[in-house]
């Protein structure tokens, strides 16, 4: 459901705009920062800024090629000699655009990545001795639509620092190597030989389990970082809060995690049968694409060059949909993540967090031609603001009735009580090029990273214009607060010794807080429910938009639920397809 590669289509401004950064110098390994790890030691360095203690590309299964490829992760394979860990690994396979293809050193659109991806950077605070044990350990899976995206585009050296806590950044497989069911992968027995766990035959989310064996391998080696097993918190933002629902939903996951924190993410997974058969990305006619053969089995799947497999899913038209989250009934029981969500019997029973950014859907609207244009190519204008604003409003609005208060009522209602609720309103973004990034892009998808990991250096060469001198006094003390809150809740599962304003848990009246600087209201209580109802009534009755304007928005929001259709009678628009 999210637009494919927006944020970097977003940014490609950013990356044109300005001259090369230089490089920053190659940290050196510190013999004293050796760990036994699985699969051998392991010898990380400190960081020049924050002063954390860091092991980057550090392996946590085997490679998924070859014969391994759609499989359960298997095993590392151990080392003999110390291993310097103080690289990035390289990303798993994934069509580049125009944020991360100059990194990788490609052009935007081409394939890039390893198949060999199932590494992990771990990110300690200074700490005299390994055996001070007993931190909470967060662990961040990265978003980027399940397509797209890497560990080495978060630094968590600060937020490690600052809060005291270990932070783990994952990697896993992404696009159609991570999301795949097809009929010859079903009767193998996916665990590896001797593996006490259960059976992952039948398994099609290998993502969920990549992701699944890094929390294995979280509770195997915390202890040599400093970092509590008994004590771990999963947090992601966009398809990487998705997947944290999805391991909130997984009997594979249980006992692994014991808080989540899902930073706008969504909650929709597609059938088994829509997955094979429901459309021109399903795994059955996509692998006969990349085979060449009618009904290939497991081998020929395997054998089939990554290339390949990524051509398949490119069409006359540009890049299909790639395939998302499944309910295999393996890692999502079959009735889906919802289902799941409504009774502590059914899915792992922690404390949970989950918002939105005030205006998630910005960051998509100014790509989007009916709402947005450019000047010589480069200059974004909103002929009509008014539409524009209300577009994104609506649109923003569905997100978090879907992503916050559907989840939320969900958990509650089932009797689960340990729920909390968030908006983040930042939206003090310079002026860049005629172009007021305060009303283009507000507190847009995506903006909140950086505060939860008080880094700023996140959106490539757009950062000096948005985290400028002029808001760095309020948006840092905003960083300081919100990585206090969300290291509290790892710390205890309630945030609220975090020293800001009590947070309280997420009741009928949508109670939440809304995190600001300052300057703009600060931290505070806000009651905020959305429902589909609401939104359809305030569609139909806002007088900044002509009728046709009304029913393109209308449309808009049926394409991420097709309940919607169903509220459409007050604004008389056609039904479209969904």
């Amino acid at each position: 459901m999210i637009v494919r590669f927006a944020i970097a289509a977003a940014f490609t401004l950013a990356l044109t705009a300005c001259g090369d950064d230089p490089a920053p110098p190659a940290p050196t390994a510190d013999p004293a920062l050796s760990r036994a790890v699985t699969g051998g030691e392991i010898i990380g360095y400190v960081d020049a800024g924050a002063g954390a203690h860091v092991w980057l590309g550090v392996p946590f299964a085997a490679a998924p090629d070859g014969a391994n490829r759609w499989r359960a992760p298997q095993p590392v394979a151990p080392w003999r000699t110390a291993r310097e860990t103080i690289t990035h690994a390289e990303p798993c396979p994934q069509i580049t655009n125009a944020l991360n293809a100059e990194a990788t050193g490609t052009e935007p659109g081409a394939l890039a990545g390893s198949e060999d991806c199932l590494y992990l950077d771990v990110y300690a605070p200074a700490s005299p001795q390994p055996e001070e044990a007993g931190r909470p350990v967060m662990v961040w899976i990265h978003g980027g639509a399940n397509v797209w995206g890497s560990a080495d585009q978060y630094d968590a050296a600060q937020l490690a620092e600052d809060q005291d806590v270990v932070v783990v950044v994952v990697q896993y497989r992404l696009g159609p190597l991570g999301f795949f069911s097809h009929p010859a992968l079903e009767g193998e027995n996916l665990v590896a030989d001797g593996d006490s766990a259960p059976n992952r035959s039948g398994a099609a989310n290998f993502a969920l389990l990549d992701q699944i064996a890094a929390l294995e391998w979280v509770q195997e080696n915390a202890p040599a970082f400093g970092g509590d097993a008994a004590n771990v918190t999963i947090f992601g933002e966009s398809a990487g809060g998705h997947n944290v629902a999805g391991l909130l939903a997984s009997p594979l996951a249980g006992g692994l995690f014991h808080r989540a924190i899902i930073q706008s993410g969504l909650t929709d997974v597609v059938s088994v049968a829509d997955a094979r058969d429901g459309s021109d990305v399903a795994a059955i006619p996509a692998s006969r694409r990349f085979t060449g053969a009618d009904d290939p089995a497991a081998a020929d799947l395997r054998a089939a060059p990554v290339q390949a497999v990524y051509d398949a899913y490119v069409g006359d038209d540009g890049l299909r949909d790639m395939p998302r989250m499944i309910a295999d009934g393996v890692t999502i029981p079959e009735a889906g993540l919802i289902a799941a969500l409504s009774s502590p019997e059914t899915f792992n029973a922690v404390p949970v967090i989950t918002g939105t950014n005030r205006d998630e859907m910005k960051l998509f609207n100014i790509l989007d031609p009916e709402l947005s244009s450019r000047w010589f190519g480069v200059i974004i204008r909103t002929p009509d603001p008014d539409f524009f604003e209300a577009a994104s409003e609506y649109q923003t609005r569905l997100w978090r009735a879907l992503a916050v208060d559907e989840v939320a009522q969900t958990l509650t209602q089932g009797g689960h009580e340990d729920v909390y609720a968030y908006r983040f309103d930042w939206d003090e973004g310079g002026t860049m090029a005629f172009m007021d990034l305060d009303r283009l892009l507000g507190a847009a998808h995506a903006m909140e990273i950086p505060f939860v990991f008080n880094h700023f250096d996140f959106f490539g060469r757009l950062d000096s214009t948005l985290f400028n001198a002029g808001n760095a006094e309020g948006r840092e003390a905003l960083a300081q607060s919100m990585g206090a809150y969300w290291a509290e809740f790892a710390r205890s599962g309630d945030p609220n010794a975090a020293g800001g304003p009590d947070w309280p848990q997420w009741s009928e009246n949508g109670a939440a807080l809304r995190f600001d600087t300052p300057s703009d209201g600060g931290i505070e209580v806000m009651e905020l429910r959305e429902t589909l109802e609401a939104i359809a009534e305030d569609l139909a009755a806002d007088d900044r938009l002509t009728a046709d304007q009304r029913c393109f928005i209308f449309e808009r929001l049926v394409t991420w639920r097709s309940s919607v259709t169903e509220l459409g009678t007050p604004l008389d628009c056609p039904q479209p397809e969904t």
